[in-house]
């Protein structure tokens, strides 16, 4: 690799172009934000991420320190991030749309001492950091001369900072269990980059050319690692939408003259909601890198406006070390086909007992890196749980969860989801954490929760609840009310329940434990029965 850390890609390609544009912030983002629109150019941000790089230094943050961000899509989160990884110290981004449960885990897991946040989450951040029993300290993005000192030195300060040094811990949904901590080195990040900027045929990256639109959350790896990650190895502009904005997404593509544009499932589907105009086809977008379009809307969507949807698959724990993508002809359009093994990686299709499957059979993906390492550039490991990390990798090779199938040409389709973990809007949740909040409601003797499709978002979050004897049921609309408030102060809206079910008992192993094949089952089934309360209307993003 030409570079060691994420920091020196961003100033290579810095000092290269600094007269160019580096960040774009359109008109509906900087309007959510009340920031300025228009560029920010590589020069500039390079001024503003050494005044950071400086300041965190002199306050005494150094290698193997972390350091939270809660900064939503905003341009300080990279600056933030850039600083602190000049000096070897690791981000854990912070979804905006945790409350009081979730922050007082990931604080304590992480142990993070500070956090750069927004100012009116700074009162919220504090008081989960007291529940954990952490020392913990906060700062608004722009308070560059009164960065509390650490309290700690920086526990590796004898190692030199290189591509081995811890980045980001990046949380993830499990089966079972807390979410997470994805230990994330720079050549994870930097490899991102590298692979993205080398894709070619169906998706040419062009050097200090391309203009990159997401709406997808910095938190999240697709946007940390892939869409900022080219921009910083092959140079060009990012433009970083607050999030995802059906009825002016277009325009924000012709504003900001965005030549590849990310994408998730449900995406398509909203903006093909919309009556058809002559103009869908008045921007630049010459591709769309994504995953998980509706089958049936794939080439429709493609007709209509006019540059291909290229499916691609990876996971946070994998990064580019195992991404397959859907970059070369014949792209299978509308069969959830995400293309053919590069070289790079290697792939096996195995059943439950390990065996391989044979062609056209689904079975479990199982990968690893080619050559002498096969861990060359996946996650480094979860944090404080060697067992789920040795779990992930038995017998030497990545257990996805994903069902997929192969045919005779080679050709991957991804099938369905073996793990327990609902997928609403592109957001993984893990139906134990929203079960251990039910379950603290004084009405809900238990619960279990599953997804049940959604023809917008992919997966809704259902409740299944057996109430407590001494509950009063006489109005269930209200009770349900009451459990998904519940849920919402300590939740991120999109966990909480979209249909709140009660019933009598859950499907339970001979051991007791929930049978989550049948609650699949019911969870399918139980939408509009009279017992089966709908509740989407009160997930809303919480200000």
């Amino acid at each position: 690799m030409l570079h060691a850390t994420v920091h020196d890609a961003f100033c290579a390609s810095a000092r290269r172009t600094p007269g160019a544009e580096f960040l774009f912030t359109e008109s509906v983002t900087a309007a959510a934000y009340g920031i300025a629109p228009g560029a920010i150019h590589w020069g500039e941000a390079a001024a503003r991420v050494e005044r950071l790089r400086a300041a965190f230094a002199k306050a005494g943050y150094g290698h193997g320190h972390r350091v939270g961000l809660l900064l939503e899509n905003r341009p300080d989160f990279l600056f933030h991030w850039f600083a602190l990884n000049a000096l070897g110290v690791s981000v854990v981004p912070i979804n905006a749309e945790m409350r009081s449960a979730e922050l007082s885990y990931l604080i304590g897991h992480s142990e993070i001492g500070l956090a750069v946040t927004l100012p009116h989450r700074a009162a919220d951040l504090r008081a989960a950091a007291e529940a954990a029993g952490r020392p913990f300290e906060t700062m608004a993005p722009d308070a560059v001369d009164a960065v509390p000192p650490s309290k700690t030195p920086p526990p590796r300060v004898a190692e030199p900072i290189g591509l081995a040094t811890e980045c980001a811990l990046l949380y993830t949904s499990g089966t079972t269990g807390r979410p997470k901590g994805c230990m994330l080195g720079n050549e994870y990040f930097l490899r991102a980059g590298q692979w993205y900027a080398e894709l070619g045929d169906l998706c040419p990256v062009r050097p200090d050319t391309e203009r990159i639109i997401t709406p997808l959350p910095l938190n999240h790896v697709n946007a940390m690692a892939f869409s900022t990650m080219v921009v910083l190895v092959a140079g060009g502009c990012l433009v970083q939408l607050d999030r995802f904005h059906p009825k002016s997404w277009l325009q924000s593509a012709r504003e900001s003259r965005a030549t590849i544009a990310h994408y998730l499932g449900v995406m398509p589907a909203m903006l093909l909601s919309a009556p058809a105009s002559a103009s869908d086809r008045e921007h630049a977008i010459r591709w769309g890198f994504g995953a998980g379009v509706d089958r049936k809307n794939h080439a429709p969507f493609e007709a209509r406006f006019g540059f291909p949807l290229v499916e691609a698959w990876a996971m946070t724990e994998t990064g580019a070390a195992a991404c397959v993508m859907a970059n070369h002809e014949p792209r299978h359009v509308g069969t959830s086909c995400f293309g053919r093994r590069e070289d790079f990686v290697e792939i096996r299709l195995v059943d439950d007992e390990g065996h391989d499957v044979a062609d056209g059979t689904p079975g479990e993906l199982l990968v690893r890196a080619s050559g002498a390492d096969p861990k060359r550039y996946f996650f480094s490991g979860y944090l404080k749980d060697e067992d789920a990390t040795r779990e992930a990798w038995a017998d030497g090779w990545f257990h996805t969860g994903d069902m997929v199938r192969r045919d005779a040409e080679g050709n991957f389709y991804f099938v369905d989801r073996k793990k327990n973990v609902i997928r609403r809007s592109g957001e993984n949740i893990s139906a134990v954490e929203v079960e251990s909040v039910l379950n603290q409601h004084p009405a809900v003797k238990t619960s279990a929760v599953a997804a049940t499709p959604d023809a917008v978002r992919g997966d809704e979050v259902l409740a299944c609840i057996v109430m407590r004897e001494d509950a009063d049921a006489s109005e269930p609309e209200q009770l349900a009310a009451s459990i998904v408030a519940h849920a919402l102060a300590q939740l991120a809206y999109y966990k909480a329940p979209g249909y709140v079910a009660f019933v009598d008992a859950l499907p339970l192993t001979a051991s007791q434990k929930i049978q989550r094949g049948q609650l699949r089952e019911m969870a399918h089934a139980l939408p509009g029965q009279s017992h089966c309360i709908d509740t989407r209307a009160m997930k809303k993003r919480q200000s």
